[in-house]
């Protein structure tokens, strides 16, 4: 009687130290690109309220470009992990490999679309007659970094599946770091305004990409794997990673009707919209980092065939999300005077945000279960379900947003129909863990 508890005791602390080892690391290199963006927001937010607004509308834009291809990272992640479990390194590297080569044909594929439609992008978001050419200007220059940021996905990607988030850490606070120097010295030192603030990310962006072509090019010469480009691996990777991009894509979508929405309330909603989205996206990163630790950890389980380690493992990583994310809210309410000054002196913003970053708060915790069972389907390589549940979501979301100019709320109103968006996200996420089809054993699925 007493040994079945005290095996279950030995088991949680053992799932702890896992999540504890891969998230905290993990959580840095998450943290990277919303860091950069809030880095800008607080550059750029002084330079005026014209600027900050164009800024929103083009990091909207830009994260698009770059999130929906996040599925070379956590599509690269579950793969390799899986061959990790089953004890077939080579294998595991060149699959990363695979990804790399196809993360720089995309990224040449985004430049070569965005730069001649910046302007025509930026109208879409019906961004104010002041805004816009800060937009446009801001989009073109960043739009040059996306390769870049793409390489630094896949190869994320791949040191995850290895069990190794140190390393994505140590290159992302030298990122940020360089990010913030460069982005200070060209705005206000060069006098480069917005311009100055777009080239400083770019030269960031590009140097963490080579870091991270150098450590996986060393991994693959150690084990062993080539270094070519594959036409067949690659086409498999880019299969594999459909469903996770129609995922990522509904929640872009989402995220850019959203913006669009906010636009249309006046460029202090906008403005405000900015700031709030930065600090969500930074909060949602946080959490995502326990969702990292379980795409490797659930991946790695289930490739060594252990189905109740992952049943587990996915159990505990539950308990974690919920409990961050309610430290996370409340995080959020006691550091909502300090907060907002950092971005905006705008009294107007400063009004507008400040009820909505109560919602904010009270979300987290939805947030928390969101992310974590989001990681662990990743991991599983249960990536046409996610497809379907963030379609529905999509399908759910759109007409409520739409409606907030009409019902009026301002942009409380659009921040509580994003609450909306995470508790169906919430839910069929629930039921497809609950059901236990995603728990596919093997070295692939």
């Amino acid at each position: 009687m007493t040994q079945a508890p005290a095996r279950r005791r030995t088991g949680r602390r053992q799932h702890d130290r896992e999540i504890v080892a891969l998230a905290v690391p993990a959580f840095g290199a998450l943290v990277a690109e919303p860091l950069f963006l809030m880095a800008d927001t607080a550059i750029v937010g002084h330079l005026g309220t014209a600027q900050l607004a164009g800024l929103g509308v083009a990091s909207a834009l830009l994260m698009t470009a770059v999130s929906v291809f996040v599925f070379l990272a956590y599509a690269t992640t579950a793969a390799v992990a899986r061959r990790v479990g089953a004890g077939d390194l080579p294998s595991a590297i060149r699959q990363g490999m695979d990804g790399i080569w196809l993360a720089l044909l995309l990224g040449a594929a985004v430049v070569a679309v965005a730069l001649p439609t910046a302007p025509h992008l930026v109208d879409l978001f019906g961004a104010s007659e002041a805004a816009a050419p800060y937009a446009i200007t801001y989009l073109r220059i960043s739009v040059l970094g996306i390769p870049a940021m793409l390489v630094v996905l896949a190869a994320t990607g791949v040191l995850r599946g290895l069990q190794d988030t140190r390393t994505p850490l140590y290159v992302a606070i030298a990122g940020f770091v360089v990010n913030g120097a460069l982005n200070a010295g060209l705005v206000y030192g060069a006098d480069l305004g917005i311009a100055g603030s777009a080239w400083g990310t770019v030269i960031a962006q590009c140097g963490m990409a080579a870091v991270y072509l150098v450590v996986v090019l060393r991994g693959a010469r150690k084990h062993g794997a080539s270094l070519r480009p594959d036409a067949a691996g690659i086409r498999a990777s880019a299969q594999a990673g459909v469903p996770l991009l129609v995922r990522t894509l509904s929640l872009r979508a989402i995220l850019m009707i959203a913006t669009a929405v906010a636009a249309r309330l006046g460029d202090a909603d906008i403005a405000a919209h900015q700031i709030i989205l930065s600090l969500w996206s930074l909060l949602a990163f946080a959490l995502d980092a326990i969702a990292i630790a379980g795409q490797a950890i659930i991946g790695r389980y289930l490739g060594a065939g252990d189905a109740q380690g992952a049943r587990d493992a996915c159990r505990r990583m539950v308990e974690w999300g919920i409990a961050v994310g309610v430290v996370l809210g409340v995080l959020v309410v006691i550091s909502r005077p300090a907060f907002l000054p950092l971005f905006t002196s705008d009294p107007a913003v400063k009004d507008v945000a400040l009820p909505a970053l109560i919602i904010v708060a009270l979300s987290q915790p939805i947030s928390g279960i969101v992310f974590v069972l989001d990681g662990v389907l990743m991991g599983a390589g249960d990536g046409p379900y996610l497809a379907w549940a963030m379609l529905i979501t999509l399908v759910v979301f759109t007409p409520v947003a739409l409606l907030v100019p009409v019902l009026g709320g301002g942009l409380t109103a659009l921040w509580a129909t994003m609450t909306l968006m995470m508790t169906v996200r919430m839910l069929t996420l629930w039921l497809r863990t609950r059901s236990g089809a995603w728990i596919v054993t093997g070295a692939t699925r």
